[in-house]
Formats: C-alpha cells, structure tokens, sequence
C-alpha cells in the first residue's frame, strides 16, 4: 500500500517513537495530553519529522550555574 504524496513525508506513531527513543505508549500519551504536533489523516495520527524536532529542542533543560559542589563536609560554588 502506498501512501498519497502530501503524507509521504509523515512518520507513524511507531516511526516516532522508534526516532525519539521511546515506547509507542508514551507518544499516544504525548498526542492524547495535546503535547506535541501531529496530523490527523482520516483515522489515522501521523507527525512531520520537523515537529519532532521542535519537540525536542522545545524539551531541553539548561544546566543551572553556578553549580554547587561538595569537598569533604563543605560546600562551595564551582567557578
């Protein structure tokens, strides 16, 4: 079975989870809770690669500075 040309470039459910590293259950999740883009073709849930991309880049956590550090009893902040 072929898919028509406009949804060609969409990812499965199962693609999705296979390229972000997860179980399918966590991107139904994901859909379900409205927390990631995602198109509805007929009964079916598909997602542009570039949407997953922003997913993740949207997803990333900055390290707090300064970082505290522990020596033997005391605590200090790293430069």
């Amino acid at each position: 079975m072929t898919e028509p040309a406009d949804t060609a470039g969409l990812l499965t459910v199962e693609q999705a989870a296979q390229r972000l590293g997860t179980g399918v259950r966590f991107i139904r999740r994901l859909v379900a809770e409205r927390r990631i883009r995602f198109h509805k073709v007929g009964k079916y849930v598909r997602f542009d690669p570039a949407d997953l991309t922003d997913y993740i880049h949207q997803a990333r956590v900055e390290p707090i500075r300064p970082v505290l550090t522990y020596t033997k009893g005391e605590s200090r902040y790293a430069a």
